[in-house]
């Protein structure tokens, strides 16, 4: 069964496991706890991305954001974060929802299927009707995805494609 999960202590090791096979930063998604230690990532990076989800302790310029775990059965295959509403970085930017699957489970339609779920959750938490995503334009699969759950590519530049999907 797949589920979207909010990270939570319990998951500890399962969680850290899913980010450190997660890369820094690839194809415009920020992996920002990659270099945490275990004990680091118990102890601040859990508690951190609960607290942006919450809109707590966020650093000048960012936005609440909640991370959710995508969980095939018991095994963590990707991450999708949601960004609770826009400034103008995001909206010129990486929109409202980033995700990203763990390399070794990509081809298997897991990113279709968690932005499917991430979509629904998007529709309790973002306030607009419309949701606005984005992505390098090497990063066919990303579009992919995107344009399989209802998106449309809103413009496009040299680099990038900027998708919205209707949430309501």
């Amino acid at each position: 069964m797949l589920v979207l999960k909010e990270p939570c202590y319990d998951d500890r090791e399962k969680l850290y496991e899913a980010i450190r096979k997660m890369p820094l930063f690839e194809n415009g998604f920020e992996n920002r706890f990659a270099l945490m230690s275990y004990r680091q990532f118990c102890q601040t990076g859990i508690t951190r991305m609960q607290d942006e989800g919450r809109g707590i302790n966020l650093k000048p310029g960012h936005v609440p954001q909640s991370y959710f775990f995508l969980w095939a059965d018991d095994t963590i295959v990707g991450l999708f974060k949601i960004r609770h509403y826009l400034n103008e970085v995001l909206r010129e930017g990486s929109g409202h929802i980033g995700f990203g699957i763990i390399r070794e489970f990509r081809n298997r339609h897991y990113g279709s299927m968690g932005l499917k779920l991430a979509l629904e959750k998007a529709g309790e938490i973002v306030r607009e009707d419309t949701v606005y995503m984005s992505c390098f334009r090497y990063n066919e699969a990303s579009l992919k995805v995107m344009l399989a759950n209802g998106a449309w590519i809103d413009h496009e530049d040299e680099e990038i494609y900027y998708t919205r999907v209707k949430i309501r």
